[in-house]
């Protein structure tokens, strides 16, 4: 069994920066694809980016594309998502999931943290 636990939300004025991290526990995080995620409120979930289990490659979606990168510390059992620039737009819950190789559905996922843009 592993948990994620996703910490390092707040509250940031536009065009700051925070920095996500999404800690496993229980096992290592080392053998699974890691995605963010992003609920706003009244929206439906939606995918921020992906990291695979080595760290050699991400994906990032074109809204969060050049403010947003994602990376990994496999030794900290660790997956960080950097935002800079961030915009009122990017107020969401943020979510981390893992997922093993072979697999379509995902394993375990976080309880979220919050990240509000204030005025």
């Amino acid at each position: 069994q592993v948990q994620l636990v996703e910490s390092g939300g707040g509250l940031v004025q536009p065009g700051g920066s925070l920095r996500l991290s999404c800690t496993a526990s229980g096992r290592t995080l080392s053998i699974y694809d890691v995605d963010w995620f992003r609920q706003a409120p009244g929206k439906d979930r939606e995918l921020v980016g992906r990291i695979i289990r080595s760290g050699d490659s991400t994906l990032h979606v074109d809204s969060v594309k050049g403010r947003f990168t994602i990376s990994r510390d496999n030794a900290k059992n660790t997956v960080y998502l950097q935002m800079n620039s961030l915009e009122r737009a990017d107020t969401a819950v943020y979510y981390c999931a893992s997922r093993a190789l072979g697999r379509t559905a995902y394993d375990y996922w976080g309880q979220g943290t919050q990240v509000t843009g204030s005025s």
